[in-house]
């Protein structure tokens, strides 16, 4: 076995240790780093009260799993955790789908229909998007905050109801109040205790943590064996920035899983987006006597970086004439030119 496959599965084997390890609270939701141990301490605060909880995040923080971890630990664990998407549900059907209807209320209702508000009795309804939420919704969901009942769609008559409601969005609430697009009481009414979950990009120690959870679950579901990430590739995932957060990052390891089937993966069977875009690689003057360093190689990384170092050190003798670097390397220049775009390489005289 390489070096550097020796240290990256002892690496993933530690990591494996780790991640053994989940918070005893959020045994669904995967973090060590300071911002996620404050997160979970929130998290078991809140749940020991039925107060309104307003999670807000990016887009693919893990709102959701926030939510049904607040549930998990209630005294309401034994109820129903019902899950709504403002955003996914057309405005004409959002008021039947929160609070039901009677039949005949409207064409098409041939029945009576519970509603969501319905179904978590005594449980917790979780408002994803909320800052979605149409103004004539907002005012009859205020109404079932502070009263704690609800008229089904066709209806005169009144429901009671015992729901802990958990909301969450993506977007600035308090800028939606500004511009009058979202009612500034529901607000209050919403956010008594406001929980915000990280990015992925602020708590960068957990990347690794992630990345080995993601990896077992998708081997197991592929029937795949990919050990583990060299540690090359770990650091170039730890330095990305991660604009879809931890969505993306599953997203990323499930591709790598299904493409590699087996072995390592290395920084060049990563997307080019996660490379910082086009390489531009400075010729760094060769080890002497070409020795295998101390803790080992990727050969297929040093290999191709070896190649990239020639193609560029005769780019640089040439002064960028792509016909002379071939003629230096022996080859034709159309294959240079092939080589130069697979690789994405780019000729630089700094």
């Amino acid at each position: 076995m390489r070096a550097q496959e020796y240290q990256s599965l002892k690496l993933n084997e530690a990591l494996a240790d780790a991640g053994q390890q989940p918070h005893e609270l959020c045994s669904a939701i995967i973090g060590k780093s300071e911002p996620m141990r404050h997160l979970f301490e929130m998290i078991g605060k809140v749940a020991a009260s039925s107060a309104t909880v307003l999670i807000q995040g990016e887009s693919g923080t893990g709102k959701e799993l926030a939510a049904r971890a607040i549930h998990e630990i209630s005294s309401r664990n034994g109820k129903n955790f019902v899950p709504v998407n403002c955003a996914a549900i057309p405005d004409e059907l959002l008021e039947s789908e929160l609070f039901g209807h009677v039949k005949g209320s409207f064409t098409g209702a041939y029945a009576n229909r519970a509603g969501r508000f319905e179904m978590a009795d005594k449980g917790t309804l979780f408002l994803d998007e909320i800052g979605d939420m149409k103004a004539n919704l907002q005012v009859k969901l205020l109404r079932v905050l502070q009263n704690r009942e609800f008229e089904p769609v066709g209806s005169t008559k009144s429901q009671k109801v015992d729901v802990r409601i958990i909301a969450a969005t993506n977007r600035n609430l308090e800028e939606l109040v500004t511009t009058k697009d979202f009612r500034e009481d529901l607000y209050y009414r919403l956010s008594v205790i406001p929980i915000t979950i990280p990015p992925l990009r602020e708590r960068r120690e957990d990347i690794p943590l992630l990345i080995h959870s993601f990896l077992s679950l998708f081997n197991d579901d592929r029937k795949h064996n990919v050990k583990g990430f060299s540690r090359d590739a770990l650091e170039v995932l730890c330095s990305y920035d991660w604009p879809g957060n931890v969505r993306e990052l599953e997203n990323l390891v499930e591709r790598m899983v299904i493409l590699k089937n087996s072995g390592f993966i290395c920084p060049e069977d990563l997307p080019e987006k996660y490379l910082g875009g086009r390489i531009q690689v400075k010729v760094p003057a060769l080890p002497a006597g070409n020795s295998l360093p101390e803790g080992g190689i990727c050969l297929n990384s040093a290999v191709d970086q070896f190649e990239n170092n020639l193609i560029l050190q005769a780019l640089t003798r040439t002064k960028g004439n792509k016909k002379e670097a071939a003629t230096l390397l022996n080859l034709k220049r159309t294959t240079l030119i092939e080589k130069l775009k697979k690789k994405n390489l780019e000729y630089s005289e700094d």
